[in-house]
């Protein structure tokens, strides 16, 4: 075989390595800038950057096929003046008032078109959309929680608060920050 033919076939391997790694590396830099601090969770969680991108991925491909909307005006008006009805209620009754916040989330989530499974799916879910916020929402779960078995205090209420306020907002999809009677 001619020399020639040899270094062309190398040549071409490796330009064809190159091109490869060069793809991984964009796709794993595009996944890094979407998901902002969810591609690292999803890593840590993971234990392996290539299973947590894999995840990542699927998670784009499972919600690209969801019929996701955004609200018509009524609804609009209905949920805003909804999660004020809710967030005036933590002065008087902050306990209820996060249940009522995650109630309140989980029915934008759904009306939206989101799925309502269990909890760490609607998270991996809204992650795709809303990556900059669904740790708020992993924040205010927790504190719900705690919140059920009677072991939060005023202060961690009010954050979780704040978190189902963050994503509320994002859910909504208005640049229109609503009412901040909490405080951040």
């Amino acid at each position: 075989m001619d020399i020639t033919i040899v270094l062309v076939i190398v040549l071409l391997v490796v330009v064809g390595a190159v091109a490869w790694i060069l793809m991984q590396r964009r796709r794993s830099d595009e996944l890094r800038e979407r998901f902002g601090a969810e591609y690292q969770r999803a890593v840590s969680e993971h234990g392996d950057r290539q299973r947590a991108e894999a995840e990542l991925a699927e998670r784009e491909k499972r919600v690209s096929r969801l019929d996701i909307r955004r609200l018509n005006q009524p609804e609009f008006e209905r949920f805003s003046q909804a999660w004020r009805a809710t967030q005036a209620r933590f002065v008087d009754e902050p306990i209820a008032a996060i249940k009522e916040a995650e109630r309140l989330v989980v029915d934008l989530m759904r009306t939206r078109g989101y799925p309502i499974g269990d909890f760490e799916q609607r998270a991996a879910d809204v992650s795709v959309d809303h990556p900059d916020v669904v740790e708020n929402y992993r924040a205010a779960r927790a504190i719900a929680i705690t919140n059920e078995r009677g072991e939060a205090n005023t202060e961690q209420l009010r954050q979780a608060m704040v978190h189902y306020r963050a994503l509320f907002e994002d859910l909504l999809e208005t640049d229109a920050p609503l009412e901040k009677e909490i405080g951040r």
